[in-house]
């Protein structure tokens, strides 16, 4: 049976129930035939139920898809609300920040150790093993000289140590031949160079903010391999011109492992291979030079290695020894010679002052020995401050002397007087001179003890006088010439002192400034 509309009712018809708004289903608005009309309510409540149906299984909560609108699957619904949840809705859906990358952590490679076929070597064995030996080159880069101790005959470098060599293993096909950078993790699972440092003390690799260490790989299987590092070694010193002396120090590099059948070291470009910071300064040192040697060294164990040296020759600064050690030493020195124009008789004056200078010569003495090794032969600064200690304590030993000279003759004198008879106004016509005073009775404190230079000579003509007879004057006159001669030596040490001693410290400082500068 078929549904008849007349043509004039068509225009006139309206949509029916939810599905006829939606634009799906359109029904007539009366029905002829009473089947007609009941298999038209029945399609219609089965199409209503299909829709409300498929609105409770995936569109309810949502506004109704428009006319000819693709209904979207689970997943690309699911994206879409995960990408409006992180978003707010302000993005694009085609917007390339809602890619979602895949998780790297979790392949068990990645992808350089996949491109460097690490896992299909054995790298604990050398490149090109059981042939000729693998060359690496090696360069360095000083980035600072620390400290130099004389005490414990080392020195402190800071460098960065790079080694070149090829291992073709690690070659990898790349179209624009560029090398690939890495840092201290890939290290532990390839084959790098065994080095060391010769005769060091202490060493460590830089981990500040992380380990220091640089790993470089270009296609063709060349490597770079640098570190930076911070190496204490031993530098046996020769202080016998301290502190005007110029030491050589070296850093010395050698394989540990791998003989010279295994590894050939070299510099890699020579000499040049040692680059320097011009900032590098020391305190105490100029750096004259650095340069770069190689030797063979042999093991009785093991065999001969290649080693690389690094020499750096080092002058000291002399200013700062000449303020703090030389110039005391000799002003310690001129201060002793004061005492020479001093009276023999000033003892509070001359004894204070030698003591002085030689308790001040024997602080500095002590104070340069302090900061320097105890080493078993002669430096140049024990030399010059012996020497100066010599002649301040000879300045002292003047004045003991004298003072003893001083003292006999003084006994010698108090007892000529003793001896002599008074001889007031007895005429000697042989002599061209009288006694007019008696000199048994004038007392020697008030004759003026200090004017012996000045009246020496008068004094002399009187002791000659004092005699009766030719024996006895023969005898006195003997004794009064010695009592002369022991008075005219007392008064001229002091007098040749004052030339002799600054001529000989004079002659010592040209002689050793001629042989130590």
């Amino acid at each position: 049976m078929s549904v008849q509309i007349k043509q004039s009712e068509r225009a006139e018809q309206k949509p029916w129930g939810p599905a006829a708004e939606w634009g799906l289903v359109r029904v007539p608005e009366r029905c002829e035939d009473q089947c007609v009309c009941v298999s038209v309510c029945t399609m219609q409540m089965e199409t209503v139920l299909v829709f409300f149906c498929v609105g409770l299984l995936g569109v309810s909560g949502r506004s109704a898809p428009k006319p000819g609108q693709k209904l979207e699957t689970y997943k690309q619904s699911r994206l879409r609300r995960e990408t409006t949840r992180v978003d707010g809705g302000n993005h694009k859906s085609g917007s390339p920040i809602f890619r979602r990358s895949p998780d790297m952590t979790k392949s068990p490679m990645t992808k350089s150790e996949q491109l460097l076929r690490i896992d299909d070597h054995d790298f604990t064995m050398r490149p090109a093993f059981g042939g000729p030996p693998i060359p690496v080159g090696v360069d360095v880069q000083v980035e600072s000289l620390d400290t130099i101790s004389e005490v414990d005959m080392d020195f402190t470098m800071t460098l960065y140590l790079r080694h070149y060599w090829k291992d073709e293993r690690l070659s990898f096909p790349s179209t624009n031949n560029q090398s690939m950078t890495f840092d201290s993790r890939l290290v532990k699972k390839i084959w790098v160079p065994d080095m060391f440092f010769v005769h060091s003390k202490r060493s460590f690799i830089h981990d500040t903010t992380t380990d220091n260490v640089m790993l470089r790989v270009y296609p063709d299987g060349n490597v770079l391999y640098s570190l930076r590092v911070t190496v204490t070694a031993m530098c046996n010193m020769d202080l016998s011109r301290f502190p005007l002396d110029t030491q050589t120090c070296s850093l010395e590099i050698e394989s540990y492992a791998y003989t010279d059948d295994d590894l050939m070291l070299y510099w890699k470009k020579g000499n040049e291979s040692l680059n320097t910071d011009d900032r590098i300064s020391l305190s105490q040192f100029f750096i004259q030079k650095f340069h770069t040697t190689t030797k063979l060294a042999f093991y009785s164990s093991t065999g001969w290695y290649n080693r690389l040296y690094i020499h750096f020759t080092l002058r000291r600064h002399v200013f700062f020894f000449l303020l703090q050690t030389y110039f005391p030493a000799t002003l310690m020195v001129m201060l002793s010679w004061v005492s020479f124009w001093i009276d023999r008789r000033a003892v509070p004056a001359r004894v204070p002052l030698g003591i002085t200078t030689v308790l001040t010569m024997s602080t500095i003495i002590t104070g340069v020995n302090a900061s320097m090794p105890r080493v078993s032969y002669i430096k140049a600064v024990d030399i010059y401050l012996w020497v100066s200690f010599v002649f301040v304590f000879l300045s002292v030993i003047e004045y003991a002397a004298v003072n003893y000279l001083t003292t006999v003759q003084e006994r010698r004198e108090r007892k000529l007087r003793n001896q002599l008879p008074c001889t007031c106004g007895i005429a000697n016509p042989d002599e061209d001179m009288m006694m007019t005073t008696c000199y048994s009775d004038v007392d020697p404190n008030t004759t003026g003890t200090y004017g012996l230079p000045e009246n020496g000579g008068r004094q002399e003509r009187i002791l000659a006088q004092l005699s009766l007879s030719d024996s006895q004057r023969n005898s006195r006159v003997k004794t009064t010439r010695g009592y002369v001669n022991i008075w005219i030596d007392t008064h001229a040490i002091d007098k040749y002192s004052r030339v002799i001693f600054p001529a000989a410290y004079s002659l010592f400082n040209i002689v050793y400034w001629s042989i130590y500068s």
